[in-house]
């Protein structure tokens, strides 16, 4: 039978990119997405599953802004995201399209406050300038 996450993850895959984090290179994502990196100690902390669930109702907002989330509940893998950002149990982490981290919260986020501190990016300002002006 499948973990929560599991089912969570399956349902989220078809709106989103959802990527365990073990063999990610964050430098693939440049200028092209904005990584959200989501850590735990377990796939059954329960900040882990309620992040999940939070990010499944409102996928499409994510779609827009580019968000690519990644994984990792697993710290005994030692994954490149893990020792790049080093979190501490629960850890949400959201990269901009430049690689810079641009937040991290010790809880989970809604896509509402996701998308609005997303929308207060100065790459963000401009893309949402270029699209009017078309």
């Amino acid at each position: 039978m499948p973990t929560p996450q599991r089912l969570v993850l399956t349902f989220l895959a078809a709106a989103l990119i959802i990527t365990p984090a073990t063999a990610q290179e964050l430098s693939e994502y440049l200028w092209k997405n904005r990584p959200l990196v989501i850590f735990a100690d377990t796939p059954l902390d329960p900040h882990f599953i309620r992040q999940m669930e939070l990010l499944s109702q409102d996928t499409e907002e994510l779609e827009e802004r580019d968000v690519v989330i990644l994984t990792d509940s697993d710290p005994a893998a030692n994954s490149a995201l893990r020792e790049t950002l080093r979190p501490r149990g629960f850890m949400l982490a959201l990269l901009g399209k430049d690689g810079k981290v641009k937040l991290r919260k010790p809880r989970p986020w809604t896509v509402r406050e996701l998308s609005r501190a997303i929308d207060k990016f100065p790459l963000r300002i401009d893309e949402l300038r270029q699209k009017r002006e078309r």
